[in-house]
């Protein structure tokens, strides 16, 4: 029997067991929880459609996580969201498809594989330093930062997508990460329209969300942060669509897939959302990332086309800003003159708190050299009292130091190095394709890097398997177009 023929085997008799279960569930559940196993029964069609293609799971996880809040149930800081179901399947449609695993680790995977393991590895520690609840919820946070890497491999290595009888296999993929490219990029934009809306109309929150507000004149207003537990992460969001703009026009042609037209519409959208969650970090990493690009484009700048680019989003967020919600344009400014004007005089006050919580982390590492070997465990600094109180560190670096130690600090610093690495070489390519999506993992994750001085961007989950979604288009099309084309700064 074939590999080929195995696999279809083994993925019917899943399936059918899963069926099997369900039924007899049913049967042999009491009324009440028949009612629930009946809902769940339901849902069969869906997860038929979800594993009849190897990536169909990446598409409706993201779309969910991009577009749906959680579920109104208490568990958890914001409640179970939908798009776990979807990712429950794509671990299921892993599983289905091993035979179909290909290709030889590289550095790239060696690196992320190796922060997920010591994350893995630091719940012992957790274990010991703050009890089995505390280590459960540290489980399960390990497990959300790997649905990003999950997506990265199963991309990557994973099983490829059947093709049209007599297409070529590179064109077939690429009208499929067009496609995706598309949808996710109307997923984004729709999500950002929403925080626009909510922030303007102060909808309801959703189920769990960090209480953030802005104080102005005419009331106290909760920051924009639409489906998302918090601000931060749509201005990180918001932050990586600005980004795929401005490199997707950077470009000649039509390298990412979407009309320009779209794009262009979209833009203020984005801007705006930024704006609206009153996330400084973010602007930041757009700014960094906006240097970063022109470093890449350098050839071009004497032609003004990315500078315009630039200011043209800058102006035309102000402008929206200024004459959708004037009370909040002027408290904006404000505080960036603040605190440009005040960074060095008050930085404890600038930093929103945090130079508080990074002075009391660095009195821990300096007091414990022998703890920084194996670290705290993975988030127990939030939901313990291993400090003294819960301590949110909102610095990536130090929070990685603390809890996973100096093997997980390190095993950070390596991943954002190889990642780095290989979106510049992607972005280098001869491919179009892959020079886009390389520059724009690229230039997005040089602004991770600085924006993880202040957040635990990595917490970030859903919206990170986007990130690595990215990335995994970048490696993938550098590897599947043959060699790499050596640097070249004359594009």
């Amino acid at each position: 029997m074939t590999n080929a023929h195995a696999g279809l085997l083994f993925r019917q008799v899943a399936i059918a067991a899963a069926l099997g279960c369900c039924a007899a569930a049913i049967a042999l559940a009491p009324a009440s929880a028949s009612l629930v196993v009946t809902g769940a029964a339901a849902l069969i069609p869906l997860v038929w459609w979800t594993l009849a293609a190897p990536g169909r799971w990446i598409a409706a996880f993201l779309i969910s996580a991009l577009i749906l809040p959680p579920l109104p149930i208490a568990l958890g800081n914001t409640g179970p969201h939908p798009a776990l179901i979807f990712g429950a399947l794509g671990l299921f449609a892993g599983l289905m498809r091993m035979a179909e695993w290909s290709g030889r680790p590289t550095s790239l995977d060696c690196a992320i594989a190796s922060y997920f393991l010591i994350l893995m590895a630091s719940l012992a520690p957790a274990l010991w330093h703050a009890g089995a609840a505390i280590a459960a919820a540290s489980f399960a946070r390990v497990l959300l930062f790997g649905l990003g890497p999950y997506v990265y491999f199963y991309s990557v290595r994973g099983p490829t997508e059947p093709r049209p009888q007599g297409a070529v296999p590179n064109e077939a993929a690429r009208e499929l990460a067009d496609r995706r490219t598309r949808i996710f990029f109307l997923a984004g934009t729709a999500s950002a329209l929403l925080a626009c809306l909510d922030f303007y109309f102060q909808f309801p929150a959703p189920s769990g969300f960090s209480p953030q507000f802005v104080w102005l004149a005419s009331g106290v207003y909760r920051r924009a942060q639409g489906v998302f537990y918090e601000a931060s992460t749509l201005g990180n969001l918001s932050a990586f669509f600005l980004v795929m703009i401005a490199v997707a026009v950077s470009l000649p042609g039509n390298a990412s897939g979407v009309r320009r037209r779209t794009l262009l519409l979209g833009a203020p959208l984005f801007a705006a959302a930024l704006i609206f969650s009153y996330s400084r970090a973010s602007v930041l990493n757009l700014v960094v990332a906006f240097a970063s690009l022109l470093f890449l484009r350098r050839a071009r700048i004497g032609r003004g086309r990315l500078v315009g680019i630039i200011l043209a989003l800058v102006l035309t967020s102000v402008v929206i800003v200024y004459f959708v919600f004037p009370g909040f344009y002027e408290a904006y400014v404000w505080r960036w003159w603040n605190s440009a004007a005040y960074l060095l005089e008050s930085p404890a006050q600038i930093l929103s708190g945090r130079w508080a919580t990074w002075s009391q982390l660095a009195v821990y590492a300096l007091q414990n050299p022998l703890a920084l070997l194996t670290g705290v465990g993975y988030k127990t600094l939030p939901y313990s009292n291993l400090l003294g109180d819960p301590l949110i560190a909102d610095n990536m670096y130090l929070s990685v130091l603390v809890e996973a130690g100096v093997m997980g600090l390190a095993a950070l610093l390596w991943m954002n190095i190889a990642i780095l690495r290989a979106g510049y070489r992607a972005a280098h390519h001869p491919d179009p394709r892959t020079r886009f999506y390389g520059s724009w993992i690229f230039c997005f994750w040089m602004g991770e890097v600085f924006q993880m001085a202040s957040g635990d961007l990595l917490t970030y989950w859903r919206v990170l398997p986007l990130y690595f979604w990215v990335l995994a288009l970048a490696v993938r099309g550098a590897e599947r177009t043959g060699r790499r084309a050596r640097p070249q700064t004359n594009e």
